[in-house]
C-alpha cells in the first residue's frame, strides 16, 4: 500500500506553519547581533553569545524527534510538538527585545531557539510521514517557499517600521529601538497563528495506516539497495567509544589551554566533545542493564548506524552551515563597518546600515522563495546533486563579493546568489536524505541530521571570534569571505553523495 499523492493545497497547508517558524528565525538572525551590540557586547564576543542557540538545537532536536516518532494523541503524532513550540517561541519573541542587560538577551536567545526547534524538527519529519517518495522534493521546496516568504517580511520589519510608519530606529544608549521591539511582537503573533493553521487544516495518518505505508516503503528501499541495521551496539563498545571521546576532548582542552589559546568558544567546543563521550558511556551502562528503550540509548545507536547517504550529506551540511552561520553573525558588523564606515553602535549611520542588513536578509529570502519551485523543475531535468552544487557555488560567490562591493545597493545582487544557495540548502539535502531513512525513525534521524547543522555553528562560534580578533584586526568582512570559501567546499563534496530514489 503506497501513500496517496496529496494535492497542492494539502501540501501548502501542511507546510504553512514554516511561515511562522521563519518569522522567528529571520528576526533572530537579522537583529540579535544588533541587540547584543546595543547592550554592550564587543565584536569578538558576539559568536560566543550566539553559541547557546545551536547547542540547544543539538540537544533538543533528536529528543523531540524520538518523542514524536513514539507519540500519538488527539492532536496526532507531530502536531502536538508544532503547537507547543509555537506557544513557547512566541512568548520568547515578545520578551527578547525587552532584555534589560546582555546576559538576559543571551538567555532569551537560548530559550527562543529551543522553542523554535521544538516546532521545526517535527515539520521535517511530517513531510516523510505524509508524502510519497516522488512528492518529497516538492514538499521540502514548499517549506523553502514559506521560509523565504516569511523571512522577506520579518527581516525587513525594522526597516518597514521606520521608513513606512515613522517608528524610531534610534534609542538611548543601551536600549533597543522601538522599531525592533514592534517587529518582534508582530513576529510572535505570526509564528503562533501560522502554526495553528497547519495544526487545524492538516491531518495525520493513524499508527495503523502509517505502518502499512511504511512496510511498503521498506520493501522499496531494499529493492534500491538501502538497508538499515536494526541490531544494538554492545554496552562495552559504547563505553569504550565514549572513553576515547572524553580523552580526546580533555587532551585538546589541556593543549590549547596551556600551549595555544583558550577562550569561551574553544572551551565550549572541547567541552562538547567531553560531554558527547560521557553520554556514550552512560548509554553503554544503560545497555548493559538492558535499558535499551531509553531515548539516549536509541539516539546514540542510531547515530552510529546512520545510512551511507546521511554520512555523505553530513560533510556537505557542515561546510554549508558554517558559511551560513558566519553570515548571520557577521553581516551586520561587516556591512556597517566595511560598507557604511560606522563604528558607533548608537549613531544614526550604524542604525541605517543595520536596517539595510534587514533588507539584504529579506532579499535573499525572497529570492529563495521564488527559486524554491524552480529548483524542483531543474532537479527533474538534471539531478538534485547538480542543482545543489551549482546553488552552493553561487552562494559562495555572493559572500565573497561583499569584500569588493562598496555600494549598499549593489549588495542586493550578492544576495541573489546567497538566496539561491539558501533555497537549495533548505530542500535538496532533506529530499535526498528522506528516501534513505527507515520510515519508523524519520523523526529521530531528522533530529540527528540537525547535528550537522549545529556542529558547524558551534565551530563557527568557537573560532570566528578568535580569527576576527587576532588575524583580521576586528574586520568582520573577512569572516564573510571564510563563509564564501566554505560554500565552495560544500559544493565539491555534493558529488560524493549517493542519491537513490
Amino acid at each position: 500500500m503506497e501513500k496517496p499523492r496529496l494535492s497542492f493545497w494539502q501540501i501548502w497547508n501542511m507546510s504553512f506553519g514554516f511561515l511562522g517558524i521563519q518569522f522567528g528565525f529571520a528576526l533572530q538572525n537579522a537583529n540579535v547581533s544588533r541587540i547584543f551590540e546595543t547592550l554592550g557586547a564587543n565584536i569578538d564576543e558576539i559568536p560566543i553569545l550566539w553559541i547557546a542557540a545551536p547547542v540547544t538545537g543539538l540537544i533538543v532536536q533528536p529528543i523531540i524527534g524520538h518523542m514524536s516518532d513514539n507519540t500519538w494523541n488527539r492532536l496526532g503524532r507531530r502536531r502536538p510538538f508544532f503547537l507547543a513550540g509555537a506557544i513557547l517561541a512566541s512568548l520568547a519573541l515578545i520578551i527578547m527585545p525587552n532584555s534589560p542587560v546582555l546576559w538576559v538577551a543571551a538567555g532569551m536567545l537560548w530559550i527562543m531557539d529551543a522553542s523554535i526547534n521544538i516546532s521545526m524538527e517535527p515539520f521535517r519529519a511530517f513531510v516523510g510521514d505524509m508524502l510519497p517518495s516522488e512528492q518529497r522534493t516538492i514538499g521540502f521546496s514548499m517549506q523553502s517557499f514559506f521560509i523565504g516568504t516569511g523571512a522577506i517580511v520579518a527581516s525587513a520589519l525594522p526597516y518597514i517600521m521606520t521608513n513606512w510608519f515613522g517608528v524610531s530606529n534610534i534609542a538611548p544608549e543601551g536600549q533597543i529601538p522601538l522599531s525592533v521591539k514592534l517587529s518582534f511582537y508582530i513576529g510572535g503573533a505570526v509564528f503562533l497563528l501560522a502554526v495553528i493553521w497547519t495544526v487545524v487544516s492538516s491531518k495525520e495518518y493513524s499508527p495503523d495506516e502509517l505502518k502499512k505505508y511504511n512496510d511498503e516503503e521498506k520493501i522499496s528501499q531494499k529493492e534500491a539497495g538501502i538497508n538499515y541495521d536494526e541490531s544494538e551496539i554492545a554496552g562495552a563498545k559504547l563505553t569504550f567509544k565514549g572513553s576515547v571521546w572524553v580523552a580526546v576532548g580533555l587532551v585538546l582542552f589541556i593543549i590549547f589551554y596551556f600551549f595555544v589559546y583558550m577562550d569561551y568558544g574553544i572551551g565550549v567546543l572541547f567541552g562538547g566533545i567531553v560531554v558527547f563521550g560521557l553520554l556514550q558511556i552512560i548509554a553503554g551502562i544503560l545497555t548493559n542493564r538492558s535499558l535499551t528503550n531509553f531515548g539516549l540509548v536509541v539516539v546514540i545507536n542510531d547515530l552510529y548506524k546512520m545510512p551511507k547517504t546521511m554520512v555523505q550529506l553530513s560533510y556537505v551540511q557542515f561546510f554549508s552551515w558554517f558559511a551560513l552561520f558566519a553570515m548571520w553573525i557577521y553581516t551586520t558588523p561587516a556591512v556597517t563597518r566595511h560598507v557604511y564606515g560606522a563604528t558607533d553602535t548608537a549613531s544614526a549611520l550604524y542604525n541605517e546600515g543595520a536596517d539595510w542588513v534587514g533588507i539584504l536578509m529579506a532579499v535573499y529570502n525572497g529570492f529563495a522563495a521564488i527559486m524554491a519551485f524552480l529548483l524542483v523543475l531543474l532537479a527533474k531535468k538534471t539531478s538534485r546533486k547538480t542543482v545543489h552544487a551549482i546553488s552552493l557555488c553561487m552562494g559562495g560567490l555572493g559572500l565573497l563579493s561583499f569584500y569588493v562591493i562598496k555600494d549598499p545597493m549593489l549588495l542586493l545582487i550578492s544576495e541573489l546568489g546567497i538566496g539561491l544557495a539558501w533555497a537549495s540548502i533548505l530542500a535538496m539535502p532533506y529530499a535526498i536524505l528522506t528516501g534513505s531513512l527507515p520510515s519508523h525513525k524519520i523523526g529521530v534521524y531528522m533530529g540527528i541530521f540537525n547535528f550537522f547543522i549545529v556542529i558547524p555553528q558551534i565551530t563557527a562560534a568557537a573560532i570566528l571570534g578568535f580569527f576576527v580578533s587576532n588575524f583580521f584586526n576586528d574586520q568582520a568582512i573577512y569572516a564573510l569571505m571564510l563563509g564564501g570559501v566554505s560554500m565552495f567546499i560544500a559544493a565539491a563534496l555534493v558529488y560524493f553523495v549517493d542519491d537513490k530514489h
